[in-house]
C-alpha cells in the first residue's frame, strides 16, 4: 500500500486526535485529580540561608514537620525561582542524620560527646576570654593606647540580616576585635 505525504499526515492527525479525545472523557478526568499535599499546611515565610541574594522561600509543616519548601512568588529577589541548593532545602530540614544537639571533644578524646547547650555557651565563652586575654594589646609600638584584640578574627556570615549584622558588629568591637570581614559569597 503506497500512502503519501499528505495522507500520512492526515492518518497521524486523525489518529492523535481521536487519542485525546477519548483520554478526555469525564470518567477518566476525575480518576486522574489527586489529593493537594499541602491541604492544612502552615505556611511560614522565610529567607533561603545559604547566600547572600536572600531568596525568598515558604516553609509549609503538617504535625510539626517540614513537609515541602519552596520558592515564594511574591518576593521581589527570586520571585519563587530558587537555585539547586536552594532546591534542597527540605533535604537539608528532614535530614536523620542532621545533628540536632551540640557535641563537645574534648582535647585529646576521639569521641564526640552530647552536650546541654548551657555547656556549650559557658566552653565558648571561656575560650573566647582566654584568646582574648592572651592576644589583647593595649599599647601599639609608639606607645599610644590601641586596645585592640589580635588573636580573634570573624567572618559574617549571609544569613544575618542587617540589624543581626549591625549587633554582632558592635559586640565584635566592644572585645577589641579589629579583623571583622564579612564575606557573603561564602
Amino acid at each position: 500500500m503506497a500512502v503519501s505525504r499528505r495522507q500520512f499526515l492526515k492518518l497521524t492527525g486523525c489518529t492523535a486526535v481521536a487519542g485525546t479525545i477519548g483520554e478526555m472523557s469525564p470518567g477518566k478526568a476525575r480518576a486522574n485529580e489527586r489529593e493537594n499535599r499541602l491541604k492544612g499546611a502552615a505556611t511560614t515565610i522565610s529567607i533561603c540561608p545559604y547566600c547572600a541574594v536572600g531568596c525568598g522561600i515558604r516553609v509549609f509543616t503538617k504535625d510539626n514537620k517540614v513537609i515541602s519548601i519552596e520558592g515564594d512568588p511574591d518576593h521581589p529577589i527570586n520571585q519563587g525561582n530558587l537555585c539547586s541548593k536552594g532546591a534542597s532545602l527540605l533535604q537539608l530540614a528532614n535530614n536523620p542524620q542532621r545533628v540536632t544537639k551540640p557535641r563537645y571533644r574534648a582535647s585529646g578524646a576521639s569521641e564526640w560527646e552530647e552536650v546541654e547547650w548551657d555547656f556549650v555557651v559557658k566552653k565558648i565563652a571561656q575560650k573566647i576570654k582566654k584568646s582574648r586575654d592572651a592576644s589583647f594589646v593595649r599599647t601599639n609600638a609608639d606607645g599610644r593606647e590601641v586596645n585592640r584584640c589580635e588573636g580573634i578574627a570573624s567572618v559574617g556570615s549571609s544569613a544575618l540580616d542587617n540589624e543581626e549584622c549591625y549587633i554582632y558588629q558592635k559586640w565584635l568591637r566592644s572585645m577589641g576585635l579589629v579583623s571583622i570581614e564579612h564575606q557573603a559569597r561564602i
